[in-house]
């Protein structure tokens, strides 16, 4: 928990200086770019761990590695990795998408059903989902066909869970009880 607090305070202050200076999309896709590259490589994410490397070195690695980022995104990457919080870097770069979604009012769903969805049936979730939501909807969809029918929609902590196996559960719990 701490360390998403962390993320948390350093990926606001980015997303504040990059509004203040007009580069909040150049800078979300820098962050999205490190998370990606983190993500795809773990020898790096190992490197950054590593008490054994100093700073300086560290830092000579980041401007090899995302010399291209806008500068403002390259700064903020060298002042977290002089302030010793480098092993922070994927979680800040995740929490910085999660505060431009919200800042942009982009609310984040996900559907997951049996089968894929008739466009219809998709519409019609989305348009109840919509009357609860402020904001556009960022919709990504998923199938697992252990939820045997119906689906599931998932927005932040909230969970609307209309499948088959959830009401096989329930009336298997209120029979047993």
């Amino acid at each position: 928990m701490k360390g998403s607090k962390v993320a948390a305070r350093y990926a606001k202050a980015l997303l504040e200086i990059s509004i203040e200076k007009g580069i909040l999309d150049q800078v979300a896709n820098d962050m999205s770019h490190l998370y990606e590259t983190q993500e795809q490589n773990r020898e790096l994410v190992s490197l950054f761990n590593s008490p054994i490397v100093g700073a300086d070195k560290k830092i000579e690695i980041l401007k090899e590695v995302f010399g291209a980022f806008e500068p403002a995104s390259r700064d903020f990457v060298e002042l977290i990795t002089k302030n010793g919080r480098e092993n922070h870097l994927p979680e800040i770069a995740a929490s910085f998408a999660t505060q431009v979604k919200e800042y942009k009012g982009i609310v984040a769903i996900e559907i997951v059903s049996a089968t894929a969805l008739n466009e219809d049936t998709k519409n019609t979730i989305l348009a109840k989902v919509q009357t609860t939501v402020k904001g556009t909807l960022e919709v990504t969809e998923k199938i697992d066909p252990s939820i045997i029918g119906g689906f599931i929609v998932k927005m932040g902590d909230r969970r609307i869970d209309a499948s088959v196996s959830s009401q096989i559960n329930k009336l298997k719990q209120s029979l047993t009880h």
